[in-house]
Order: C-alpha cells, then sequence, then structure tokens
C-alpha cells in the first residue's frame, strides 16, 4: 500500500484539531491511517512505532507538522494528501471560512492572543507538545491568565513549579492532561452541554467529570462550574495543588451551593487534607476517590462519601434540594434483565469484556467488578500486584491508554481501535457479554454511536452464527443538548441491538450481574458433567 510522509513547516496546529482532521481524512475511502503531529522527538518515536516513520521525517523540528497517509491506491494517496492541505489551510471541505481569514493575521503567541482579546481574556488554552507546554503555560500566568493545559506528557516536575507560580498568582492550571472543564458555562476540551445550576464539581478524572455533569443534567440540575485538575494532581509531588485552590474558590463563590469531587484516589496526605478543606467550607459536599474506601472517615452531615460515578451526582443533587441521599442499586428491571440476558449464555461463555474509550469508566468497571469477586484483567490496573491472565479472566481495557493511540487518534474521537476489539471480543466463544462506553460532547467523534452500530450488529450476527448469543451493554454519556444528540445516540445503540443503561454505573452493574449468573452456570455445568 502506498504511503506518504510529508513536513509542513512552520505551522502550529494542537493536538485536537490535528486528531479532528486525521479523523476527517481517515473516513474517506480507501484511506487506512492518517497521523498529523507536530515533529516532537516524543511524537517521531510514535510514528515510528507505528511503523510510519520514514527518513525524510528526521527533518521536522518540534514547529513543524509531520503529516503521514497510508492509503490502498495511488488515487487515494493524493486525494488525501490535498484535502489534509486544505484543512490545515482553512480552505478545504468542511472548513470555517473565518478561520481562514484568522490564518490571514496568524497569532505566534499567547501574549498575541492576550493582546487581540483585550482586558475581557481570563484564561489560555493550551495544547502544544508535552516538552513545551510548561514554557507556555509559565507564559500565560505572567500574563494573568488562568491555564486550561490539555498537554499530556509534562515531566512531573515542570507541573509542580508551574503550579506553585499559578498558587502565589492567586490563578488556577488545570491540568496538565486535562480533557475536560466547565467554566462560567464555558465548554473546554472534551465538554458536554449541561444546564447552569449551583453544583460546582472539582475533577481529577476527564470522563468522570463528563459523567458527573451530564448525571446531574438528566437528574434536572444545573452546573455552576466544572474545573478540572489533570490525574497527577493528587499526587503526593504536586499536594493537589489545583484541587485545593478550585475548592477554595468554589467555597467563596455565592452561586455555589453544593461543592462534588471526583477523582481517583489521592495520596493518604492528599485525600486527609481535601477532606479536611471540604468540611471546613461549611457547604454541603460530595466526594467519589474511586476504589477507595472512605467509610472509616468521621466525615460531618454535610459531607458525603460516595463509591459510584452515579452517586456523586445523585448525592450533589439531594443535599442541593435539602434530602437525605440513599446510595443507588441496581434498578429491578435490570435485574430481570441482567437474569434473562445471562440464560440464553452458552456454558463456556464466562467473561466481561470492557472496552473503554472514558479512562475513569475502565476504572470504575474493575471496581465494581472486583467487589463481585470477579477477577479482573487490564491494561489501567486499580490494584497493585501480578494481573490475572488476560484470557481466563474478565477485562476492562482503556483504549485510550498509549498502547492504542500510537499512530491514530483517540478513540473518542476515531472509532477504529474499538471496532477491532469488538470483532475479536465477539469471536472469542468465552466473552459473555462486551460492555462500551460512548461519550458525547465537544471536539469528540460527531457520531460515535452511529460508529460502533454496524460492528455491534456484526459481532452478535457472528457469536449467532458459531452457536453463542451475545450481548452487548452500552451506555451514552451525554445530554440531549451535545451537537450529538443523546437520544439519537441511545436509538442507534437500541436498533443495533445493544442494551441501553442510563448511566455506566448501572451499565457496569447489569454486566457484574451477567457474570455472575455465567460463572454459577458454568459451575453446575461442571458438577453435573463430574457425577
Amino acid at each position: 500500500m502506498p504511503i506518504s510522509a510529508t513536513i509542513r513547516t512552520n505551522l502550529y496546529k494542537d493536538s485536537v484539531a490535528l486528531m479532528r482532521i486525521a479523523e476527517v481524512v481517515r473516513a474517506r475511502d480507501h484511506v487506512q491511517r492518517v497521523t498529523l503531529v507536530m515533529g516532537t522527538p516524543a511524537n517521531k518515536a510514535i510514528v515510528s512505532a507505528a511503523g510510519l516513520y520514514t527518513e525524510l521525517l528526521d527533518a521536522a523540528r518540534p514547529n513543524d507538522i509531520m503529516i503521514v497517509v497510508d492509503a490502498d491506491t495511488d488515487e487515494a494517496l493524493a486525494a488525501a494528501t490535498a484535502e489534509i492541505a486544505g484543512l490545515l489551510d482553512g480552505t478545504g471541505a468542511g472548513a470555517d471560512a473565518s478561520a481562514a481569514v484568522a490564518a490571514a493575521i496568524p497569532l505566534r503567541s499567547i501574549a498575541m492572543g492576550r493582546a487581540r482579546a483585550g482586558s475581557d481574556a481570563a484564561l489560555a488554552q493550551i495544547s502544544v507538545p508535552g516538552p513545551y507546554a510548561a514554557a507556555e503555560a509559565l507564559k500565560a500566568l505572567r500574563l494573568g491568565l488562568h491555564v486550561f493545559l490539555f498537554s499530556d506528557n509534562v515531566p512531573l516536575e515542570q507541573e509542580r513549579a508551574v503550579k506553585d507560580v499559578a498558587r502565589r498568582k492567586g490563578l488556577l492550571v488545570m491540568g496538565p492532561d486535562c480533557g475536560t472543564a466547565i467554566v462560567n458555562g464555558t465548554p473546554l476540551g472534551f465538554a458536554n452541554v449541561v444546564r447552569s445550576g449551583s453544583i460546582g464539581l472539582v475533577g481529577a478524572s476527564g470522563t468522570g467529570l463528563q459523567e458527573a455533569t451530564c448525571q446531574i443534567h438528566a437528574l434536572g440540575h444545573g452546573v455552576r462550574h466544572a474545573i478540572g485538575t489533570g490525574g497527577r494532581d493528587v499526587y503526593a509531588e504536586i499536594g493537589g495543588t489545583t484541587m485545593s485552590q478550585a475548592i477554595a474558590l468554589l467555597a467563596a463563590d455565592a452561586g455555589t451551593r453544593v461543592i462534588a469531587i471526583v477523582s481517583k484516589p489521592p495520596a493518604p496526605a492528599v485525600a486527609r487534607q481535601i477532606l479536611k478543606q471540604l468540611v471546613d467550607t461549611g457547604k454541603p459536599a460530595v466526594v467519589l476517590f474511586i476504589g477507595a474506601d472512605l467509610s472509616g472517615e468521621a466525615l460531618p452531615r454535610h459531607v458525603i462519601a460516595v463509591s459510584t460515578l452515579y452517586d456523586v451526582a445523585a448525592a450533589a443533587v439531594a443535599l442541593a434540594d435539602g434530602k437525605p441521599f440513599v446510595p443507588s442499586a441496581l434498578a429491578e428491571e435490570s435485574v430481570r434483565a441482567a437474569d434473562a440476558e445471562a440464560r440464553r449464555l452458552a456454558p463456556g461463555q464466562r467473561y466481561l469484556r470492557g472496552l473503554y474509550s472514558g479512562g475513569t469508566f475502565c476504572t470504575e468497571a474493575q471496581v465494581l467488578w472486583r467487589a463481585l469477586d470477579l477477577r479482573v484483567h487490564s491494561n489501567a490496573p486499580v490494584a497493585k500486584g501480578a494481573q490475572p491472565d488476560a484470557a481466563h479472566s474478565h477485562s476492562a481495557i482503556d483504549l485510550g491508554d498509549d498502547e492504542y493511540t500510537v499512530g491514530r487518534p483517540h478513540p473518542m474521537i476515531d472509532a477504529r481501535a474499538r471496532v477491532d476489539c469488538i470483532a475479536q471480543a465477539a469471536a472469542d466463544p468465552s466473552t459473555a457479554a462486551i460492555v462500551l462506553d460512548v461519550v458525547l460532547g465537544y471536539a469528540g467523534h460527531e457520531d460515535p454511536a452511529g460508529a460502533l452500530a454496524p460492528a455491534i450488529v456484526q459481532a452478535k450476527a457472528a457469536a449467532a452464527k458459531a452457536g453463542r448469543y451475545l450481548p452487548v451493554i452500552t451506555f451514552v454519556c451525554g445530554t440531549e443538548e451535545d451537537p450529538q444528540r443523546l437520544s439519537h445516540q441511545q436509538a442507534q445503540l437500541r436498533d443495533a441491538g445493544a442494551l441501553v443503561l442510563p448511566n455506566h454505573t448501572s451499565a457496569a452493574r447489569l454486566a457484574g450481574r451477567i457474570a455472575m449468573h455465567a460463572a454459577a452456570y458454568a459451575e453446575r455445568v461442571a458438577e453435573t458433567e463430574g457425577q
């Protein structure tokens, strides 16, 4: 197959913009792979690992774009490279005309952008390669701007230094590797369209923050702010700097009546600090440290510790309404559905296959399944120690991890990696159910359910042809106001034969119950055969 490698010199585009261009062009007929990344050493290594590197790319510098296209034919290759050129210039199909006008006078620094925006500018969104992100963040802080730092691969010591500067200046640094935020109703990164309200959130978890805001919206309430911190903020080395600042800001904000925290387990000292700070605010608060047991913490009545993503939203809404909070459980109709699904499985179908685009959903699935004594393998394990054998255990895979994104966009933008994994799981006679998340919002795939639905149909048909029944369990993280529209996404999944749950917590619990029934059935069969 023909491969083209070119360099676009002295042109910067942030990683989200490059991923979207790659996703648009890759959707064309006879185009197999499209990679657009800045010419940093780290990106060159990634392109090389994907088998797409050529000597031509040696000349690429960090301020150049490396463009690699893998196509079936020379004609498809030429068409793809021409379309990429047009999209980069702002003149290709689908490019906004205003972008071309803006490109005529390019902004080449944060200072230029600050000058053009005037005194209204309060925040800089930064998405440059990791080795250069801290320097750009410091430039923004010196100009008095808060920072939304989408960039990843920023050295930990640089994150600490940048956040120390921000704290001294009374400014926030959301990130590095901050995927989502909502500030004064303005969405940043992979954020959803939710109504305004009185609940303020802080999240060291991107898709966890998205799920919490969407469920608050679904429960009839709204979001005042949703402040992302980046996942490493709660490490001992960083000390929860941004999370602590964000809590203080929400505590001082008259429009925030309830504070909600979503995070993977912080370092012990950071967890104690955050809990004490929440108590001291005096405001009603709810906290989720996913996978951490807070039952032994002596918390006052106005601070509630929960154990699931759904309960973060449910507890926050209950506190806002002044009502008691009751932890959620698997609804009775879902229990009946799980039992019915399990009875249709063949004896050898035992294992769950969670194929996630959101890392937080992958984490919650492991926590909920492990609570049922299910052995879970993951590329992003929540428990330290040896991993169980992937072929003989349940699995929860984060397809947004680096090993799956080499040479291709994130699965929230490009569904191909998950389509391949769905087919593999369907071909495995031990698969009892496939679990999928579908994430809506800005910067994501324009029709994620539409991209996954054919794969679901084909997977169920392949299993049926082999004499097996295959449940596919899904949920959609999003709202009706999102560009992709919640109801439309759910309908496509149902039409494809998937079970569509209202949230991830319910989806993971349903899958867990199916797995328990399947294991019990397998044990009964084994006992019968042994008699």
